[in-house]
């Protein structure tokens, strides 16, 4: 994922909403979410490297990864960084902490971001961060820098996430009411250039990767996901994927409980 905003237990009947949009070139060949048989996982598929961004576990627990965005820090071609993912998502959270630590990994992998957890905790690790914490209630985001950093797309994602959630938001709801995230994911707004990050590639590119929804020929956002807990323990996950344009190709839904 390039963008990952969270809510958690911020919501009486939600506990747990979270919010994301995958970037990547559209040349690179992608499965779209469904059920894996090895592992038991819902997710998308890297078919190039095998992995993926984001998926929630046939036992409940869920995990997502973004890049960190380092180009003055060459790739060296390490394992893939959505391995990382199905690690976490063979792996009980209470179990999986133990092992990441971020001096162990740098040396694995190139620089990541990396959410998990389950119905009853939230786990941040990032291999160019202080070590693995547990999130505190409230409303989170991540893109390509550390968690929470001020970065405009964050700081509008978080807001219109807390915004989306208020009021008489799902309250009701047998099903949670998608469309209202989705849309908040489909902002295309770009900030002005005084306030961009500077992250050390071209002003060119700076402009094109700020906005939450990401559109180019070559590069831009692939799909928006959404995973929901509700306070019964259900769990609702949906994948709606994008052309180079940002049309809409499909949207799929699936509802289990653990």
């Amino acid at each position: 994922m390039c963008l990952l905003l969270v809510a958690w237990q911020q919501h009486p009947r939600w506990p747990l909403v979270v919010a994301a949009n995958r970037d990547e070139f559209h040349s690179r060949p992608t499965r779209a979410a469904h059920w894996w048989h090895e592992p038991p996982i819902l997710a998308g598929r890297d078919e190039r490297a095998g992995g993926t961004w984001m998926g929630v576990a046939a036992q409940g627990h869920w995990a997502a990864l973004t890049n960190y965005r380092e180009p003055s820090r060459p790739r060296r071609g390490l394992r893939s960084r959505g391995q990382l993912v199905l690690d976490a998502l063979q792996t009980p959270p209470a179990s999986l902490r133990v092992d990441l630590e971020p001096a162990a990994l740098e040396h694995d992998y190139d620089g990541f971001n990396l959410l998990f957890g389950d119905r009853e905790r939230l786990y941040y690790v990032s291999n160019r961060d202080q070590p693995l914490r547990q999130v505190p209630p409230g409303y989170h985001g991540l893109s390509n820098g550390l968690l929470n950093d001020p970065w405009p797309k964050v700081r509008r994602g978080r807001e219109r996430l807390a915004a989306c959630l208020s009021g008489t938001w799902g309250e009701r709801a047998d099903t949670p009411p998608l469309e209202p995230l989705f849309d908040l994911l489909h902002d295309d707004r770009c900030p002005p250039d005084h306030e961009l990050v500077d992250t050390g590639v071209s002003l060119a590119w700076e402009r094109r990767l700020a906005p939450m929804f990401i559109r180019s020929p070559e590069y831009g956002t692939r799909c928006s996901t959404l995973l929901l807990l509700d306070e019964g323990g259900e769990i609702h996950f949906a994948e709606r994927r994008f052309d180079p344009a940002g049309r809409v190709l499909d949207t799929r839904r699936f509802a289990f409980r653990p």
